[in-house]
């Protein structure tokens, strides 16, 4: 199978790192045109140029906007009127006690996870219903159905995206537009690498035995044994994107190494 998303326009939020970052190049390599997005200049300049040198001959470009405010989509929307591929892949992860979690938090994560895919869904989906062809894609996480004690408000937002998900692709019926949600389990993006890095040096480790511990202990049922490359992840993402994924639609697609167990 080759995927070819030449002619095609694809808005990846939160891209300028981690699982965006490796999906926009994911996208970008398949012929998408390619928009990163990120909070500030710098990062989304510093993003395009990667990809630029990463995929040469690519079509990307950057637009910085805060996703996790009604204003923030707002201008990312004036600046970018039209999508035919849109990842809502923006989202923030804290380990945290359920009792120590402020309102504030509570509603800090749902602005960033939920009401982003929100907001852009409901300003670039009429778009694509009328030319009758579009994607969009929900990163959501194993943790939508594993809700993890250490981060309860996380997993609960993560499981509202599999509603939306599911009740946007409702309304894509007899049309050419699906809409998915792709389901990661552990997967060493920069931010983990961080906090693993973070570990190993805690407990007088290798970066690679703090990795292997981790999953062991904190997602033992995994099958991969190992944490997901961000590469691994994106994959997926450009998949259901593509022309050839278009009979898959409505579906939480799991990429999480077997964590979940369940045959369904």
């Amino acid at each position: 199978m080759k995927i070819d998303l030449s002619g095609k326009t694809a808005l990846v939020t939160g891209s300028t790192a981690g699982i965006g970052h490796a999906i926009a190049k994911g996208l970008a390599s398949a012929g998408a045109s390619v928009v990163v997005n990120g909070r500030t200049q710098g990062k989304v300049d510093a993003a395009v140029a990667a990809l630029a040198k990463a995929v040469p001959g690519s079509k990307v470009r950057g637009v910085a906007a805060d996703v996790s405010t009604g204003a923030g989509c707002k201008s990312l929307v004036a600046a970018l009127p039209d999508v035919d591929i849109l990842i809502n892949n923006a989202g923030i992860f804290e380990p945290k006690g359920f009792f120590d979690i402020p309102d504030e938090d509570w509603s800090r994560f749902f602005e960033v996870n939920v009401m982003s895919g929100v907001r852009l869904s409901r300003a670039y989906m009429p778009g694509m219903l009328k030319r009758n062809w579009g994607r969009i894609v929900f990163i959501s996480s194993e943790s939508a159905l594993n809700i993890p004690k250490e981060m309860i408000h996380y997993g609960t937002t993560k499981t509202a995206q599999l509603a939306i998900s599911r009740g946007l692709a409702e309304m894509t019926r007899g049309t050419a537009v699906t809409v998915n949600s792709v389901l990661p389990g552990p997967t060493m993006s920069e931010g983990v690498e961080t906090f693993v890095r973070d570990l190993a040096k805690q407990n007088g480790q290798s970066v690679e035995e703090a990795a292997a511990n981790f999953v062991k202990q904190h997602r033992p049922t995994s099958l991969l044994q190992r944490f997901a490359s961000v590469e691994e992840i994106a994959n997926m993402v450009v998949y259901i994107s593509s022309k050839e994924a278009s009979a898959t639609n409505g579906a939480a697609l799991r990429a999480e190494g077997g964590i979940v167990q369940t045959i369904a």
